[in-house]
C-alpha cells in the first residue's frame, strides 16, 4: 500500500486543493439554503373557500340552538345624506345549513355583531341616522329570534360617532371592542360588564396601531387565557393589496404585540382591494373566518376561509415560536 510519502507532489496538492474546493462549496449552499429558509416567512394557515354570501358587508357567524347562522346587515349607502338612509337599514340573520332568512328585526341599525349567552342571543349594533353618520350602540336581545328588546350598550362621547364593535367573555365578566371616529380616525376601546346589559368605559386605552396614529377599524376580539386576541382592519400597506386584516395579542388590554405573520387575511384574485370585517366561529372542530371583501366604495360581499382546527389553535400558531413581533400600547 502506498503512502502519503509515495504520492508526487503535484498530485497531492491537486488533491488537496479539490478537496478544499467542494468542502467550500459545500459550506456555501448550505449557508444559503439556511438563510433562505430562516428568511421566509410562515404562511398563515387559512384556506380561502370558493364560496361568497352576496352583496354584504359586517357580519357574525355564530351557534344558536346548535343551529349555525349568520347575522348581517343591510343598508344603502346610495342613499347616505338623505332622508331615506335610516329608513334603507335593517339586521338579519340566515341559517347557514340552509341560507333562508330566519330572522329580520333592528330597523335603522347597522354594523351587526352578535354574542350568545345560553339561550339568549345578544346582538350589538349601531343606531344610524340619515346625516349625521352613526351614533351609539345598541343591544337587542332575544330567545326566540323573534321577540327583540332594544337597550342602549354604549353611549357616544364627547363628539364622536361609534360603529363595529366585538364582545367576549373572559374571568373578569365581559368585555368588549367598539370602534370610534375618535381621537383617530378608525380606531377601537374597550368596555366591560358583568351582565351584557350595564356597561362601564375603561378609561385611558386606545388602540390605534403602532405609532397611536393609524387606521385600525372593525376589531373582533376573543380570550384565551392569558391572552386577548383581537383582528382589526388596517389601512394600505406598500407592499400589499389594498385594506388588509392585522392580528394582535395582549395580556392587559394595554400592551399588545402584532403577529409577525401579519397581514393574516389580504385580498386575491376577485377580491377587489379589501379583506375586512372579520368574524369567525368554531364548527365541528374547525375555526371558520368570515371576511368582506370589495373596494371600500361601490361593491362587497363575504366570504369565508377556514383553519383545520380550534380558534384557540389558529390564534396561536399566528405566533410561532422564533418569529418576531412588534409591541404596541393603547395607554393615553
Amino acid at each position: 500500500m502506498l503512502g502519503a510519502d509515495d504520492v508526487p507532489e503535484d498530485i497531492m496538492t491537486r488533491w488537496i486543493a479539490g478537496c478544499t474546493y467542494w468542502f467550500a462549496l459545500a459550506v456555501s449552499l448550505w449557508w444559503l439554503l439556511g438563510s433562505a429558509a430562516l428568511a421566509q416567512k410562515p404562511k398563515v394557515a387559512l384556506i380561502k373557500l370558493p364560496v361568497t354570501f352576496g352583496d354584504a358587508m359586517e357580519n357574525t357567524p355564530f351557534v344558536f340552538g346548535d343551529r349555525p347562522l349568520l347575522a348581517l346587515n343591510y343598508r344603502d349607502d346610495t342613499k347616505i345624506n338623505t332622508d331615506a338612509y335610516k329608513a334603507s337599514m335593517y339586521l338579519f340573520i340566515r341559517d347557514l345549513r340552509s341560507g333562508q332568512e330566519i330572522a329580520r328585526f333592528g330597523k335603522g341599525h347597522s354594523f351587526v355583531n352578535t354574542f350568545v349567552d345560553g339561550t339568549e342571543l345578544n346582538v350589538f349594533t349601531s343606531e344610524g341616522t340619515d346625516r349625521d353618520w352613526f351614533q351609539s350602540i345598541y343591544r337587542f336581545t332575544s330567545t326566540d329570534l323573534k321577540t327583540w328588546k332594544r337597550e342602549l350598550a354604549i353611549g357616544q362621547e364627547g363628539g364622536e360617532h361609534l360603529f363595529n364593535c366585538s364582545v367576549c367573555r373572559d374571568d373578569r365578566g365581559f368585555l368588549m371592542a367598539y370602534e370610534s371616529n375618535l381621537p383617530v380616525s378608525f380606531c377601537f376601546k374597550f368596555a366591560r360588564s358583568e351582565d351584557l346589559k350595564e356597561w362601564t368605559k375603561i378609561p385611558g386605552l386606545v388602540f390605534a396601531g403602532s405609532d397611536g396614529k393609524q387606521y385600525s377599524a372593525c376589531p373582533v376580539i376573543r380570550y384565551f387565557a392569558p391572552y386577548y386576541y383581537v383582528i382589526y382592519l388596517h389601512a394600505a400597506v406598500a407592499g400589499h393589496n389594498g385594506w388588509i386584516s392585522f392580528l394582535a395579542r395582549s395580556k392587559d388590554l394595554v400592551t399588545w404585540e402584532l403577529s409577525g405573520l401579519n397581514p393574516i387575511l389580504e385580498a386575491g384574485p376577485g377580491e377587489g382591494i379589501n379583506n375586512s370585517d372579520v368574524d369567525l366561529f368554531e364548527w365541528e372542530g374547525n375555526t371558520y373566518v368570515y371576511y368582506a371583501t370589495g373596494d371600500q366604495a361601490t361593491w362587497g360581499s363575504v366570504r369565508v376561509a377556514m383553519y383545520a382546527g380550534p380558534i384557540r389553535q389558529f390564534f396561536e400558531s399566528c405566533f410561532p415560536a422564533g418569529t418576531p413581533t412588534t409591541s404596541l400600547s393603547t395607554k393615553r
